[in-house]
């Protein structure tokens, strides 16, 4: 009886133990990206909440919409009974378009209007916006990017009549990528209508000084992404668990092995967390890993410590 006690008591303080590792989810939000799991073999969508349930990060950036739906065999409702039995929460989507051409500014905003009332459905109140890919060589750059700020103006503004905020995502190999298409960008929107949603890995990879363009934009702030990242070449190709196998000489192969989890890069993350906390920053962040070498759980389970270890005696 004595043994039964005590190794009950054992375990009990373990998982007390395990349960005071998950990130503290107050001022910040911690959530992941589906995207992650494209890289892997399909299985079904409560395996994704499963993982967030159990390694504290309780929100999700859908990815595709609106073709995840189709992806993961479900409807808005059936989405939003699974995520809300496990506490959980849709925090954004990926949105984008082809916004550098006038003639598709229209489709854009109806498409958006549609995003976001699927985001009501789960109480989400950010539209994280993707510019379009980078325009061909011997294109008219400077006015396709104009037509891209007029668009995210025009949407900033549907989203705030919609009672959302929405706000730039930079990323490699789109419009805007480099720290001189940031800045562009950032002047040419107006900062009462469209903010930012900074990706550190892009920026880094990107050529950016990520706690540079933190503490410039820090008041346009509304959802960002922390990510590791340090170029590296890989060796050999990779085999991903979906099958797919990326040639290791293709710049997919080279991004994929670029990106780590939290504290395995070069990105200063303890920076960016001190600027969120001198604006005393509450929101959405996203741990969006594009590789997770020994899998999803693994790699959140580590991301979960160091954001509990390094980053919430900074701020919670």
């Amino acid at each position: 009886m004595m043994n039964r006690r005590i190794f009950l008591a054992t375990l009990s303080a373990s998982l007390a133990s395990a349960a005071a590792k998950l990130p503290a989810n107050k001022n910040l939000k911690w959530a992941v990206s589906a995207g992650l799991w494209n890289y892997f073999k399909p299985g079904p969508f409560t395996d994704i909440l499963d993982v967030m349930k159990d390694t504290g990060f309780i929100g999700i950036r859908l990815t595709g919409f609106p073709g995840i739906l189709k992806t993961y065999n479900m409807t808005g409702a059936q989405m939003e009974k699974e995520i809300s039995k496990r506490n959980l929460h849709v925090a954004t989507i990926s949105f984008g378009g082809p916004a550098q051409d006038p003639a598709n500014h229209a489709t854009i905003l109806k498409n958006a209007r549609e995003a976001m009332n699927f985001l009501k459905i789960f109480g989400a109140k950010h539209l994280v916006v993707f510019s379009p890919s980078r325009m061909p060589a011997g294109s008219n750059i400077d006015a396709g990017f104009k037509a891209m700020c007029d668009c995210y103006n025009k949407l900033g503004e549907v989203a705030g009549e919609m009672g959302f905020k929405a706000g730039l995502h930079n990323h490699l190999n789109q419009m805007v990528e480099g720290p001189e298409e940031v800045h562009k960008c950032m002047a040419m929107t107006d900062p009462k209508l469209f903010h930012f949603s900074p990706d550190t890995a892009h920026l880094h990879l990107g050529g950016s000084d990520v706690v540079e363009i933190y503490r410039r934009y820090k008041d346009r702030m509304m959802f960002m992404d922390y990510k590791d990242a340090k170029w590296t070449t890989p060796t050999e190709d990779l085999v991903l668990d979906s099958g797919r196998v990326v040639e290791k000489d293709s710049r997919s192969a080279r991004f994929l092995s670029s990106i780590y989890d939290l504290g395995d890069g070069e990105i200063n993350f303890p920076s960016c967390h001190h600027i969120l906390k001198s604006i005393n920053f509450q929101g959405w962040i996203c741990v969006d890993l594009d590789r997770a070498r020994k899998g999803p759980r693994h790699s959140y389970e580590r991301c979960g410590a160091y954001v509990v270890d390094k980053l919430e005696p900074i701020y919670l």
